[in-house]
C-alpha cells in the first residue's frame, strides 16, 4: 500500500482546535505519536500513513486539520 506524508500547517490561534478536534473524532491516528513544531513556534505537524490513494491518507485526519493539509507520496530508500 502507497505511502504517504502527510504536512499539516496551522495558525498559532489554531492549535487548541487542532489538538481539540481529534476528541471524539475515529481518526486512526488519534494517541499516535506525531512530529510537531508548535512548541518551537512553527505550527506544522507531520504524520506518515498508508493509504490506497492521497483522498484516503486525508480522511484518516478530522475534517478540520484535513482542510490544512497536504499528502504527498513518499518511499523509503537506502541513502548509501
Amino acid at each position: 500500500m502507497p505511502l504517504y506524508l502527510l504536512h499539516h500547517q496551522h495558525r498559532p490561534d489554531e492549535c487548541g482546535a487542532v489538538f481539540a478536534s481529534f476528541n471524539g473524532d475515529d481518526s486512526p491516528l488519534r494517541r499516535r505519536p506525531a512530529t510537531a513544531s508548535c512548541a518551537f513556534g512553527g505550527h506544522e505537524i507531520w504524520w506518515q500513513v498508508t493509504a490506497a490513494s492521497e483522498g484516503e491518507a486525508l480522511q484518516q485526519l478530522p475534517f478540520f486539520v484535513a482542510q490544512r493539509t497536504t499528502a504527498v507520496a513518499v518511499a523509503v530508500v537506502d541513502i548509501p
